[in-house]
């Protein structure tokens, strides 16, 4: 069985957006301001549609298993490189976990953004998603800044 990564198109969007909700579920209990559903993170079909963006999915006969995100963003103004890309809706569905989709992903990702001339990747994660950052640190990201907040009621 033999999984493919390619970048997503149009049809995959019912799939995709089952996808993003599993990505709400996994970060509802890191994050108790994301909004009730129905709530989304992603212009999906804008990102499929940009030249400045690439979806990139892993298939299984047929089955999409896996998705993930980079996009090309403008760094802050006094900031260099002055555009970074940005890794995004990395998601790979429970019993397909543990196989090594996120790390095809990721590469393919990694690939896009050094085809684009694109020096740096970020990523955002939620302090407390330690198997995320575990992860992640696997795959030479480093920890860059922290975001903190007050709540004020």
């Amino acid at each position: 069985m033999t999984i493919q990564i390619r970048p997503a198109i149009l049809d995959d969007l019912p799939v995709l957006k089952t996808f993003e909700q599993g990505i709400l579920k996994a970060e509802r209990p890191y994050d108790p301001t994301i909004k009730p559903d129905p709530v989304s993170y992603y212009d999906l079909a804008d990102y499929i549609r940009s030249p400045d963006a690439e979806i990139i999915v892993a298939e299984q006969d047929g089955t999409l298993i896996g998705s993930g995100s980079v996009l090309k963003k403008k760094s802050r103004h006094y900031q260099d490189p002055e555009y970074h890309a940005y890794l995004g809706f990395m998601f790979v569905p429970e019993a397909h976990r543990g196989k090594g989709i996120n790390k095809l992903i990721m590469e393919a990702c990694l690939d896009w953004a050094k085809d684009r001339g694109l020096g740096e990747i970020r990523l955002t994660v939620y302090t407390d998603n330690i198997p995320a950052i575990r992860a992640y640190k696997k795959a030479d990201f480093n920890p860059y800044m922290t975001e903190m907040r007050l709540q004020l009621d």
